[in-house]
């Protein structure tokens, strides 16, 4: 089984490449209702926005918080890519550290209708029109596509064809586009099972209960190669149509949408999103596409 290190390594150049490809497509980075006003400088006072707490800056996350998205389980210590693009659009808003607030908040209340308890949250949200109708969300910060893991000796550690996985017993987090990616892209004949979170899916997977799992391709990284014994990648899936894009989740039409998307389009075009991918995440290199 390969080390982190040697992962990390061996996909740097395919990250580069992700990053380089660059802006997602225009029509999802459009910025949501909340950022149609402007955000120039004057209507991003730094440090001195309209929060959620006055001159605090409150971020949502769930818990527990999964490598290699954060570290340690502490959203607060900048460590994981989420943690630190989270850090640094903060630090852009006018928000160091020591007035940034982190608040536990579960995926699927933070993308329900209705007011939040956080100026924005970040947990690996993909950026769909149907959550568009409650939630804002800024620019994407990161592009992904989904996998199938699974352990070695399984019926389908061989697979190399979305066919070859019919009648597999699949797996995935509640509300996610994993599990989006199970009913509308694999569509096996068995009916997928649905888990809490990553932790309870793995756990699933170890226990035989399922034959593999769907996760974002740095988790399967993160899962095959750190957390499952004899852990393998059986495949990412295909990209169909517009890249599937991680964005920063605000109340519906917050008025800290533009500045946030303003601050990720900054981190993009300076290469900072760049830097961090290539320190935190693992990219496409050994894991094969799915046909």
């Amino acid at each position: 089984m390969l080390s982190r290190n040697a992962i990390a390594a061996q996909a740097c150049a395919a990250v580069l490449l992700i990053t380089t490809a660059g802006c997602a497509p225009a029509d999802d980075t459009k910025p949501s209702a909340g950022a149609s006003a402007s955000a120039s400088g004057s209507a991003c006072p730094a440090g001195a926005l309209d929060t959620f707490t006055a001159g605090k800056l409150t971020i949502g996350t769930d818990n527990p918080a999964y490598e290699p998205w954060f570290s340690g389980n502490k959203p607060s210590n900048g460590k994981g890519f989420e943690s630190a693009v989270a850090h640094e659009v903060a630090a852009r808003l006018g928000y160091p550290a020591q007035n940034v607030v982190w608040t536990e908040v579960t995926f699927n209340n933070a993308i329900a209708p209705g007011p939040k308890t956080f100026d924005f949250d970040i947990n690996q949200f993909s950026i769909t029109p149907e959550r568009r109708k409650a939630v804002d969300f800024s620019s994407p910060y990161y592009l992904v596509r989904q996998a199938v893991i699974t352990t070695a000796g399984s019926k389908i550690a061989g697979a190399k064809t979305i066919a070859d996985l019919k009648s597999a017993k699949l797996g995935a987090q509640v509300g996610t586009t994993s599990y989006q990616a199970i009913t509308e892209v694999l569509k096996p004949d068995t009916k997928p099972l649905v888990y809490n979170n990553n932790d309870d899916a793995k756990a699933a997977l170890e226990n035989g209960q399922v034959d593999g799992i769907v996760v974002d391709l740095p988790t399967a990284f993160y899962m095959t190669g750190a957390e499952l014994k004899d852990g393998v990648i059986v495949g990412q899936l295909p990209q169909v149509g517009v890249p599937e894009q991680f964005g920063l989740v605000l109340d519906l039409g917050s008025p800290l949408t533009g500045c946030v998307t303003q601050a990720v389009d900054q981190l993009r075009q300076d290469g900072t999103l760049a830097v961090l991918e290539k320190q935190w995440l693992a990219g496409t290199g050994g894991a094969p596409e799915l046909s």
